[in-house]
This record gives structure tokens, sequence and C-alpha cells, in this order.
């Protein structure tokens, strides 16, 4: 192999396999991008077979100003766990209870997300086009929610770095097609593959938004089955308005045996008493 050859065999391992192997130290191996991603999805999104936790969001402005919403978040892998269904429901206050989300994603393809909406009795779909805008008013978006299918981006490897006390792989993903964003960078704990910090940067390539794990803890995984690290405290901040959405986990629990029948729109009107008291 001449020494042209070689460079460029060289140039596209790298670009192929960005995070190297460090023999000896545990959490890091060799992955590509995409691999990185989609561990760090599997970490946040899909944990478990299924999902169950209680949630409270609080909405603050730049002044300070605060309002809260506590709901009911219920979360199940079908199909291997290549697709997931989401039935959120809210509790408080007055003027959302009841109001209920539900969400079927699949790989490779847009979701299926229908909201209800009590005050007017109505059921309506989510249109593909809003699944960027505010979810029920908070900083996050519907599919911050549920999640990004991985595959309508780009990913990249830049660099390896401590956030705090944390080892973190730093990845940019771009999106293939127009959105309010151009870029995300994330920060991926190297161990539990958690994404510890996020940023969002608009159209004009500044900074919009910025994503935060604040608090994570192990929490059950079903008997025999040890514990899972989960991200009990988030924080999504406007950067240019001040306004912030902090979202907190209580009572979370994986494989508590949800099923399919659940996620229907049956349920959207009246949530299953069995899961959500």
């Amino acid at each position: 192999m001449n020494n042209i050859t070689s460079l460029c065999v060289s140039l596209a391992t790298l670009l192929v396999w960005p995070v190297a192997a460090e023999e000896g130290q545990p959490g890091k191996a060799t992955f590509s991008a995409d691999q990185v991603v989609e561990k760090s999805h599997q970490a946040f999104y899909a944990a478990g077979a299924d999902m169950k936790a209680d949630v409270t969001m609080e909405l603050i402005t730049g002044d300070g100003k605060q309002r809260t919403r506590g709901l009911t978040m219920l979360r199940l892998n079908t199909s291997g766990g290549a697709a997931q269904k989401y039935f959120l429901y809210f509790k408080e206050p007055s003027d959302v209870r009841r109001m209920t989300f539900l969400v079927w994603k699949y790989p490779e393809k847009e979701d299926d997300r229908w909201i209800y909406i009590p005050a007017v009795d109505l059921v309506r779909r989510v249109a593909a086009s809003d699944r960027r805008s505010s979810f029920v008013g908070s900083d996050f978006t519907y599919e911050d929610i549920s999640g990004r299918d991985i595959s309508a981006d780009t990913h990249k490897f830049l660099r390896e770095e401590k956030l705090g006390s944390n080892d973190c792989y730093v990845m940019e993903s771009t999106p293939k097609e127009t959105l309010d964003y151009v870029r995300r960078i994330a920060w991926i704990d190297t161990t539990t593959y958690l994404p510890l910090k996020e940023e969002y940067y608009d159209l004009r390539n500044e900074l919009a938004r910025v994503f935060t794990a604040d608090t994570i803890e192990n929490a059950s995984s079903g008997a025999g089955r040890g514990e899972i690290p989960t991200v009990m405290k988030r924080t999504m901040r406007n950067v240019k308005s001040g306004h912030r959405t902090e979202v907190t986990f209580k009572s979370v629990s994986f494989n508590v045996g949800l099923t399919d029948d659940i996620f229907t729109e049956r349920y959207l009107r009246q949530a299953p008493s069995k899961w959500v008291p």
C-alpha cells in the first residue's frame, strides 16, 4: 500500500469510527457517531421494556413567574424496541386536567400524534409539521418529549471532554431537512450514554435553547433486573427569552407490564384507571 492510499484509508477510518477505543477504561469503546447517538437515544428514551412515571413540569418566566403542571407518563417499547408508544395524562392544574397526549413512534417514518382537549371534548391529530411546536406552552417541543428519529439527522463526533466530573462524547447532529434549528451539540456520558447537555442553534447559527440533565439517579428496573440510570430532573432553557421549563420525574418504574391496548384512542377521553389513578 503506497503512502497516499494509506493516508486515505486512515482518514476514512477516522470519519467512520470517530470514538477511539481506550483499553482498560470502562464505558469507552469504538463506535461510529450514529451508534453513539443510538445508544444515547436508547438510554434516555427507551430504557426497559416499558416505563411509568409521575411528572411535574414547571414553566418559569425570565422574571421568575411560575406555572406548574402535573402529569403521568406511560411508555411502551414495541416491535422488539424498534417502535414506541407514549401516553401522557395531565392531572393539574384545572385548565389542563384530563388533557391527554398519545404518540406512536416508528423507525424512519413520521410519528403519529394525537392530543385530547377536554374543554371542547376534541381529539386532534398533531400534524407532522407541528412536531417542533411548543409542547403545551413549555420550552420542550412535541418531538423533544418522545425523541427524534436518529436517521433524520447527520451525526458527527467532535471531541471527548469532561462536563463537570463526567467524561463525555461531544456530538453534533445536523437535521437533513429545514427545521427551527440548524444543529444540535450534545454532551453524552461515556458510561451511561445519557445526554448531560444539549445546545440547539437557530437558523442564524445562534444559541437558542439549552437542555441540561440536572439530576441522575438509579431507578428500579423490576425484580432481579438491577437498576437503570435515569434523568430525574431536566431543564430546557430558551436562551433569548430567559424562559425555562424544569421537568421532575417521580415514582419512576420500569418493566411494570404495560400492554399495547392502553395506547389507543379509546383511552384518550378516559384514561386507564389501573395506570392513571
